[in-house]
């Protein structure tokens, strides 16, 4: 559940050379983490050498790689991130393993739970490091919880609620490639964000999600596209567009039943006017219940029935060892989404060092990446059938 130390033994992570694929929002978060953590990114891969030497000179990296194979062939780099589309996951994946590096994926793992469990199987075969960048779990009062779960500090989980709203798709005017279907996969708002959700209050609990109900709801059919390239979360309006038919969800609303009797429920919306950024949860238990948002991070709620509520006001000095070692700041300097990227890079760097995944590693790995593409499928044929579904778990 926690962060690591950067150095084992005589080696530090400043030993480590690592390569990012891609540039754009998350690409970069991925490349100032690394550096805040001592880790040299040794280049960069992206779409096309010549937007690879562009956005390696405005970043300050020492190089742009022609493509992926020539980043493979350099052996300065140990460990390779992908930020890329969703596309294109499960082959440069699949090739960063057959070099013999360590990776760190964006989620999803892939666009299928067919390729997300060859990726499984490989990345084990392999015995390299393997993770999904699942960074949403290293926000310190997260790791406070989790480790308040598992100390039975809630008693047993009853309940656990909450939603995933952002806007940036609010209108039909906005684009981004992840609203096509064969570039960013069958789900759109459940497997982008829904995942963290489920991901996080799955790690939070230790409960699995069992069984889904699920309602998935397009609510603009038709979108007009750009004619040239949009980054993500721009506000950029191009004057030149053609209409586009929307075959992925704008919102759902899923009912849960995870393992061990809790039941849950979540909503997802990438059109919900003023939300940013807004993840929120609320776990109820037999003895107290907590909740927490993304957008006020700082601040965890601890509900009681027979005495007055809490604020914890995110503080190491008053956090378990889990909010400790993901803290980075004292209490009162305000610590956000790009500094999860550091304590969860921390903790994976941690594993490079030492050569293999750690027995029990509290970041995400490959496998519960896997576990996200499952719950997926799930959440498709309950939409499509109008019933619940059960989580399939081969083997």
């Amino acid at each position: 559940m926690t962060a690591s130390p950067a150095g084992v033994g005589t080696r530090h992570v400043r030993d480590i050379g690592a390569a990012v694929i891609g540039s754009g929002f998350i690409g970069t978060v991925h490349i100032e983490a690394l550096r805040r953590i001592g880790v040299r990114v040794v280049g960069l891969v992206e779409a096309t050498p010549e937007l690879g030497a562009k956005r390696a000179a405005e970043l300050g990296l020492p190089r742009a790689y022609a493509g992926l194979a020539e980043a493979l062939a350099d052996d300065a780099v140990q460990v390779v991130h992908v930020t890329s589309p969703n596309v294109l996951h499960h082959p440069q994946v699949r090739e960063i393993l057959a070099a013999g590096r360590h990776v760190i994926c964006e989620k999803p793992l892939a666009l299928t739970s067919a390729e997300s469990a060859e990726l499984v199987k490989l990345a084990a075969a392999s015995g390299l490091v393997n993770a999904v960048n699942f960074n949403i779990r290293f926000y310190p009062l997260n790791q406070h919880v989790a480790g308040l779960v598992r100390e039975g500090g809630l008693g047993d989980v009853r309940l656990v609620t909450g939603r995933y709203f952002q806007d940036w798709l609010l209108y039909d005017t906005d684009w981004n490639w992840r609203l096509e279907r064969d570039q960013g996969g069958a789900l759109r708002a459940v497997g982008d964000i829904g995942s963290h959700w489920l991901d996080l209050v799955t790690f939070l609990t230790d409960h699995r999600v069992e069984a889904v109900m699920a309602d998935l709801t397009t609510f603009i059919p038709v979108r007009r596209k750009p004619a040239g390239p949009v980054r993500t979360f721009s506000t950029e309006q191009a004057a030149d567009t053609v209409p586009v038919e929307i075959q992925t969800e704008d919102v759902a609303t899923i009912l849960l039943r995870l393992d061990g009797g809790a039941r849950g429920s979540v909503a997802i919306s990438q059109l919900s006017p003023g939300r940013k950024n807004s993840l929120a949860y609320q776990i109820d238990g037999s003895a107290s219940a907590v909740a927490w948002e993304s957008e006020q991070p700082e601040q965890l709620w601890i509900g009681h029935r027979d005495r007055p509520n809490e604020l914890l006001l995110r503080n190491p000095a008053l956090m378990n060892a889990g909010g400790r070692a993901a803290a980075r700041l004292p209490g009162g300097h305000v610590e956000g989404f790009a500094d999860t990227f550091g304590a969860v890079f921390g903790a994976i760097y941690a594993d490079v060092l030492a050569g293999a995944p750690s027995r029990t590693p509290g970041y995400a790995t490959f496998a519960d990446g896997h576990e996200e593409m499952l719950v997926g499928d799930a959440v498709l044929e309950s939409s499509r059938t109008g019933r619940w579904v059960d989580v399939a778990r081969p083997g």
